[in-house]
Order: C-alpha cells, then structure tokens, then sequence
C-alpha cells in the first residue's frame, strides 16, 4: 500500500471538509445574522452553528496535523522547513497553527466577545466576527493555493 497517497488523500480531504466550513460560515451564516432583526435571535443561531461546526473543525486541525506532519517526516519536508523551498507548506503551517490557536482560546475569546450582557452591541460583535472570518478564510485560501502552487513546481 501507498502510505504517502493514503496520507496525502485524507489530508487533503479534511482541509477541503475545514475551508469548505469556514467558507460556508463566512459567506452564508454571516449574511443570514447580519439580516436577523433580533439580537438575541442572532446570538442563538451563532450559537447552534458555531458549536456544532467547532466539533467538527477540531476533528479536522486534529487529522489535519497528524497526517500533515507525517507527511513532513516521511517526505524529509521537515529538515527544510521555513526555506525558500517549503515557502507552501510553511504558510500552510502558519494557517493551521493559527486555527490551533483560536480553537484553544475559543471559550475566553467568545466569553470577551458576548460577555457582558448590559454592553453587548450585537452589531458590533457580528460585524468583527464576519471580518474576521473574512481574514481567516483568506489565509485558508492562500495556504491552499501556495500548497499547490508549491507541489507542482512553483518556486520563488
């Protein structure tokens, strides 16, 4: 059996499963609240994909990585990280590090975000929360891209 095809199919799969999520959230759900009159009806839908995509996404940074960095091991990628050469798969490094992170410190980052009931400004919150899935979905794209670019003879 191919282990490197194995791996490369189901890393492949679970970032296509991951950026679809964080697409789909950035370009549907956030429209959808942003059009919802109420707040606390903003807040609930938020809360319902939210909580049921974050399982999913940590699934996804979990094999993600594992199957990523065996990669990096089995292709001897890791020797040369943050070269020229791997200028791809650093990038898409920072990314999922970068989602790692926000996944960690989810709870204290929406606990800030919707804590205080009485200064609550459901406006405000989504439209930080809209921009910033903005960002993310960017560097997303531009790791997948770079990836691409990399694996099949782009070079600086």
């Amino acid at each position: 059996m191919n282990w490197i095809a194995l791996l490369i199919a189901v890393h492949v799969v679970t970032i296509l499963l991951w950026i679809g999520g964080v697409a789909f959230v950035t370009m549907i759900i956030f429209p959808i609240i942003a059009t919802t009159g109420d707040s606390l009806e903003q807040v609930l839908l938020f809360q319902r994909v939210e909580h049921r995509f974050a399982r999913q996404a940590r699934i996804y940074i979990a094999l993600s990585g594992i199957t990523g960095f065996w990669l990096l091991h089995l292709l001897g990628m890791d020797r040369i990280l943050f070269t020229r050469q791997t200028i791809g798969v650093s990038i898409m490094l920072f990314a999922w590090f970068f989602y790692l992170l926000v996944l960690l410190f989810e709870k204290r980052i929406f606990k800030k975000l919707f804590g205080k009931p009485d200064r609550f400004d459901s406006a405000k919150v989504f439209k930080f929360l809209a921009a910033f899935h903005w960002v993310v979905l960017g560097i997303s794209l531009l790791a997948v891209f770079a990836g691409v670019w990399q694996g099949h003879g782009g070079s600086l």
